[in-house]
C-alpha cells in the first residue's frame, strides 16, 4: 500500500532543508541585507545634513551680531566724534591693571544758556570760567569701586606756574580760568594725585544730560530754596526734577528749608553744596541704569556736545572699557569725600579762605590713592602761608570700605568728618511709587 504523496516544495523532517521555504529565497535575503546596510548610511547623512544647518544658522546669527555690532561702534565712533575734545598736557599715562583718575571739573561758565535759565544763572553778572566743582573720582575696575575726593572751591592753594598771574598763593578755583592744563597741573603738584584723564561740564551741559535720562528722582524731607541758584521746592517728598531744577540742587550754597511755617539755613555753604551735588550723582546713576534703551541712548549721547569736553587722549575704547567694568555699579556704593580744610578767617588779601588740614587730608589721600601718590612740588601753604611738604603716611594694604554717604558737611579736622551721614534737610535718591 503506498503512502500518502509528498508535495515537491516539502522536505523530508531531518533532512537539512528549512520547513516551509520560499521559492528564490537567497535572493530575498541578500535583498534584506542590503536594505539593513543603507540604513546606517542614511542616518549618517541625515545627521551630517543637520549639523550642516546648525553650523549655517550659527553662521548667520554670528553675521547679524557682528553687523549689529559693527554698526553700533560705527554710531558710537560718529557721535563720540562730536564731542569737544581739548588736548592737556601733563596728564599721567594710565597703568593696565592700575586705577583711573578722573579729573571731573564742574564750569560756572553760563555760555549756551537761554532764556529764562540764563537769567537763573546770572549770565549777565558772572562771565568768564572757574571750577564750581573740582572732584578726582578714583575708579578701580579690578575692584569694581568709585571713590569720589571734592576739593572745596576756595581751598588755598599753590599756583605753581600760574603764579605770575595769580599770585603765589591762590583759590583753586580761579586755576581753570586759563583752562584744564593748569588746573591738572596745579593737583598734580600740591597733592601728587596722578591725574589720567579729564572731563569738563557746563551748566548746560548738565542741564542737557538730565533731560536726556527723563531727569531725576529726589526726596525732599522739607520744602527747600535757595534764592541764588533758583532753587524752588513747593512740597516735601519724592518727586520727579528737570535739567533746570536739579542744576539748582547741585548749585545750591545757600540753601534753605521750611520746618513748621519757619525757613531754616543749612549754613555749611559750598560744604552743604558738595553733600547735595553727591546726592544728584547718586539719583543721575539710577536714573541712567534703570532706562537703558535706544532712545534714551541717542539722546543722552546727543546732550553731550552741548556741554562737555573730554581731553583728547581719552578714546572711544576706553570710555566703553570703563562702561563695561562698572555698568553693573550700585550707586549707594559709591564713596563720596571731602578734602579736610580748616578755616582761620578772612586772610589779606583773599578773604575767608579753607586752608589743608593736615595730617588728616594726607591721611585720607594716602587711604584712597595709597601708593599712587607722587612726592608734591609745591605743596599747599599752612595757615602760617607756609608752603610744606605733607607728613608721611604709611599706605594701608587695604582701602577703606566705600560708605554710602556724602562727604563734606563743615571744615573738617579729621578723616571721619568728612563721610558723615546727610543732614536730615537734604534731600536724598528716592524711586517713584
Amino acid at each position: 500500500m503506498q503512502g500518502p504523496k509528498r508535495s515537491r516544495r516539502e522536505a523530508p523532517l531531518g533532512s537539512g532543508a528549512p520547513r516551509d521555504s520560499v521559492a528564490n529565497q537567497q535572493g530575498l535575503d541578500s535583498l534584506g541585507a542590503a536594505i539593513d546596510e543603507q540604513r546606517p548610511r542614511r542616518r549618517r547623512r541625515s545627521a551630517h545634513r543637520y549639523r550642516r544647518r546648525v553650523v549655517a544658522v550659527v553662521g548667520v546669527v554670528l553675521v547679524v551680531l557682528l553687523a549689529f555690532l559693527g554698526g553700533s561702534y560705527w554710531y558710537l565712533s560718529y557721535r563720540y566724534g562730536q564731542i569737544h575734545k581739548v588736548t592737556v598736557s601733563d596728564l599721567t599715562p594710565t597703568v593696565s591693571g592700575q586705577p583711573i583718575n578722573l579729573l571731573v571739573i564742574g564750569s560756572d561758565s553760563r555760555s549756551g544758556l537761554t532764556g529764562s535759565m540764563a537769567a537763573q544763572a546770572g549770565a549777565s553778572q558772572v562771565t568768564g570760567q572757574r571750577s564750581d566743582v573740582d572732584q578726582i573720582w578714583h575708579l578701580d575696575p579690578g575692584a569694581g569701586t568709585v571713590q569720589i575726593i571734592s576739593i572745596p572751591r576756595d581751598t588755598l592753594v599753590s599756583m605753581g606756574t600760574l603764579a605770575n598771574q595769580e599770585g603765589r598763593f591762590n583759590r583753586i578755583n580761579t586755576a581753570y580760568g586759563n583752562g584744564p592744563a593748569p588746573l591738572v597741573n596745579l593737583i598734580q603738584s600740591n597733592f601728587g594725585i596722578p591725574i589720567n584723564h579729564v572731563i569738563q561740564v557746563s551748566f548746560d551741559g548738565f542741564v542737557g544730560a538730565t533731560n536726556a535720562l527723563g531727569g531725576v528722582w529726589m526726596n525732599f524731607p522739607y520744602p527747600a530754596q535757595d534764592a541764588y541758584s533758583g532753587l524752588n521746592i513747593t512740597k516735601p517728598g519724592c518727586q520727579l526734577l528737570d535739567g533746570t531744577q536739579a542744576l539748582a540742587v547741585a548749585r545750591s550754597r545757600h540753601f534753605e528749608y521750611e520746618v513748621n511755617g519757619q525757613w531754616l539755613s543749612d549754613g555749611t555753604s559750598d560744604f552743604g553744596r558738595i553733600h547735595r551735588q553727591g546726592t544728584f550723582l547718586r539719583s543721575l546713576v539710577d536714573a541712567a541704569k534703570s532706562k537703558v534703551s535706544p532712545f534714551t541712548l541717542n539722546a543722552f549721547l546727543g546732550s553731550l556736545p552741548a556741554g562737555v569736553t573730554l581731553d583728547s587722549s581719552m578714546s572711544l575704547l576706553d570710555v566703553l572699557d570703563l562702561g563695561y567694568h562698572f555698568h553693573s555699579l550700585n550707586p549707594a556704593t559709591i564713596s563720596t569725600q571731602t578734602l579736610p580744610t580748616t578755616s582761620i578767617g578772612a586772610v589779606d588779601p583773599w578773604g575767608d579762605v579753607l586752608f589743608v588740614d593736615q595730617p588728616a587730608a594726607q591721611q585720607m589721600l594716602v587711604s584712597v590713592f595709597g601708593s599712587q601718590l607722587m612726592t608734591p612740588s609745591t605743596p599747599p601753604p599752612n595757615t602760617s602761608l607756609e608752603s610744606v611738604p605733607p607728613p608721611t603716611i604709611t599706605p594701608t594694604t587695604q582701602p577703606p570700605t566705600a560708605p554710602p554717604s556724602s562727604g563734606g558737611g563743615a571744615p573738617a579736622a579729621s578723616p571721619t568728618a568728612t563721610t558723615t551721614t546727610l543732614p536730615p534737610f537734604d534731600p536724598t535718591p528716592c524711586s517713584p511709587a
